[in-house]
């Protein structure tokens, strides 16, 4: 059984931004701009995504 994997792109700083939010980036494995990650695709990293969809990229591998 293959598991879809999804990867993870910083695109915005998290200066500024809610603290939740910058937890939930650093939650995702991200730190600098521009910094990738690649997950697991799961409905808890999904939630992640979708509460800091306008800091992130993300795309199918």
């Amino acid at each position: 059984m293959t598991n879809k994997q999804l990867k993870i792109k910083l695109l915005r700083s998290t200066i500024g931004i809610k603290k939740s939010h910058r937890e939930t980036v650093r939650g995702l494995g991200l730190r600098k701009i521009n910094s990738i990650s690649v997950l697991n695709d799961t409905p808890e990293v999904r939630g992640m995504i979708r509460k800091v969809d306008y800091l992130v990229d993300v795309s199918n591998i």
